[in-house]
C-alpha cells in the first residue's frame, strides 16, 4: 500500500462526478448486502462458461454516497507506468519510454532521474514499477523493475539503487533479479512490484504472450507466468514454497500466470495480484505460496481470434480459480488495498486500474469473496494505468497515454 504521512493540497483543473445513494453512505456495507443485478450487463465473450462458484464474475453494483471530485494534478506524462509516494509528499512516476521524474504536490515535474540502466523499449517494455525501500527515510533505496535487453532476447529485470539527496539521479545501482529465459518478444513483462510487511519483495511475471511461450506459466523451471518472492538482495527466501525442488527455480512463489500486472499486499500477509486475460479472462487472484492458477490450460474467456482456449477448459484439477473475473474485460493495470479516512466505508476494498475499460475498478471484498462492484473515476476518459491512495485517503490514478496524467479523486467539499 503506498502511502506516506503527509497530506497532500492540490489545486488544479477539476471535474465533478456525483454518484448517487444505493444503500447508504457505508461501501463496505453496500456490497456486503446489496442483493440487486449484476453491474456488468454486456454479453460475455465466454459463451457457454459457468463460473464455478456464485459471484466469481459480474458482482452486483455498489455504490457511494458521495460528491466527487478528480484534479488532474500534473500532465504531459510519457506513458506513466508506476508511481509511488515519498514521505516528503512528492510523488516518483515512471515513464515506459524509459524515464523517472519526480513530480511535487504544485505539479511540477522534474527532469528525467539520471542513473537508470539500459532498457528495452519495444511493445509493452520499457520502464515498469517503482518501489520505495521500507526504510527509504534512512537509506534513500528505491527498487524498479524493467525489460532489459540480454543475450536471446529480453526479459523483465529488478533494479535497485540510491536516490539522491536532491532527487537527480540513482546511485550504486544493482540489478538483484533477472528473469528467465530471455525472449525475443515485446510483450507480457508484467512487473508490479509491492513490499510485504516482513520486507520480502513480490514481482509479477508475464508469459511473453505468444503461443510458443505459454506453456512456461506451467514450468518450474521458468519464471514465465510467475509471481516471485525474493529477499531485498535479490536472493531467493528459504521458507519460498519451491525451495530444493529439483528443476524448480527458488524464487517462484505461484504459477499459472497469464500477464499479471497488479499486486498488493494485505497488512495480514495475503498476496492479492491481477492479470489481463485474452477477450475474457481478466482475474483477480489471492496468490498462495505454490499455488497454480491454471494458464494457459484452464482460463474463462476465448482467444483474440475467436475460438477455444486451448480445450476450452475453465476448470483443471489442482489449479486454483481466480477469486473474482471479468468478461467482457477491463483490462487492468495496477491495483491497491484502500486504506483511509476519507472514505471508511471502502477499507479493505480492492481499487483496480482500468485501461481498456477507463475506469478504477472498486470491489469490495467479504470473506476473501467479491460481493459488489463499483465504477469510479468514469468521467475523466482516460486509459487508468496504476492507483495509489495519499495520507489523506483521496485515491490517486495515473494514465496511459502520450499526454499522461497524475489525478487525484477525492470527497468534493
Amino acid at each position: 500500500m503506498r502511502l506516506s504521512r503527509k497530506t497532500l493540497l492540490i489545486a488544479a483543473s477539476t471535474g465533478v462526478l456525483t454518484l448517487a445513494a444505493a444503500c447508504g453512505a457505508n461501501g463496505q456495507s453496500e456490497g456486503a448486502s446489496q442483493a440487486g443485478g449484476p453491474l456488468e450487463t454486456r454479453a460475455a465473450q465466454g459463451t457457454g462458461q459457468d463460473p464455478a462458484f456464485a459471484g466469481q464474475t459480474r458482482a452486483p453494483g455498489v455504490r457511494t454516497e458521495a460528491t466527487l471530485t478528480h484534479t488532474v494534478v500534473a500532465a504531459g506524462l510519457n506513458h506513466p507506468w508506476g508511481f509511488v509516494l515519498m514521505p516528503d509528499g512528492r510523488w516518483l512516476v515512471t515513464e515506459r519510454a524509459g524515464t523517472m521524474r519526480i513530480i511535487g504536490a504544485d505539479g511540477v515535474k522534474s527532469e528525467p532521474i539520471a542513473g537508470l540502466p539500459t532498457i528495452f523499449v519495444q511493445g509493452q517494455g520499457g520502464l515498469l514499477d517503482v518501489a520505495l525501500s521500507p526504510s527509504f527515510a534512512s537509506d534513500r533505496t528505491i527498487f524498479w523493475s524493467y525489460s532489459e535487453p540480454r543475450e536471446g532476447g529480453n526479459a523483465t529485470s529488478i533494479a535497485k539503487g540510491r536516490l539522491t539527496d536532491d532527487g537527480s539521479r540513482v546511485e550504486n545501482v544493482q540489478v538483484i533479479f533477472r528473469a528467465m529465459p530471455t525472449y525475443e518478444g515485446r510483450l507480457h513483462f508484467g512487473g508490479a512490484l509491492a513490499f510485504a510487511p516482513d520486507g520480502k519483495l513480490f514481482l509479477t511475471l508475464g508469459e511473453r504472450s505468444d503461443r510458443p511461450m505459454r506453456p512456461q506459466a506451467q514450468d518450474l523451471g521458468s519464471h514465465m507466468g510467475k509471481i516471485i518472492r525474493i529477499n531485498a538482495d535479490g536472493s531467493a527466501p528459504q521458507d519460498n514454497p519451491f525451495v530444493g525442488r529439483a528443476g524448480a527455480l527458488p524464487e517462484i512463489w505461484s504459477l499459472g500466470h497469464r500477464n499479471p500486472q497488479g499486486v498488493a499486499i494485505a497488512p495480514d500477509g495475503k498476496v492479492w495480484t491481477v492479470e489481463h486475460g485474452t477477450r475474457g479472462g481478466d482475474e483477480i487472484n489471492l496468490s498462495r505460496a505454490g499455488a497454480n492458477y491454471g494458464w494457459p490450460d484452464a482460463a474463462y474467456g476465448i482467444e483474440y481470434a475467436g475460438g477455444a482456449i486451448n480445450a476450452g477448459a475453465t476448470q483443471k484439477e489442482g489449479t486454483e480459480q481466480p477469486v473474482y473475473y471479468w468478461d467482457p474485460v477491463i483490462a487492468p493495470g495496477g491495483m491497491v488495498i484502500y486504506s483511509g479516512t476519507m472514505f471508511p466505508g471502502w477499507n479493505g476494498n480492492l481499487l483496480v486500474a482500468g485501461l481498456k475499460e477507463k475506469h478504477i475498478a472498486r470491489l469490495v471484498l467479504e470473506n476473501d469473496r467479491v460481493v459488489g462492484e463499483e465504477r469510479l473515476l468514469t468521467d475523466l476518459g482516460s486509459r487508468i494505468r496504476d492507483v495509489a491512495v495519499g495520507p489523506d485517503g483521496a485515491v490517486w490514478a495515473i494514465t496511459d497515454e502520450d499526454d499522461g496524467k497524475l489525478v487525484r479523486l477525492a470527497k468534493a467539499g
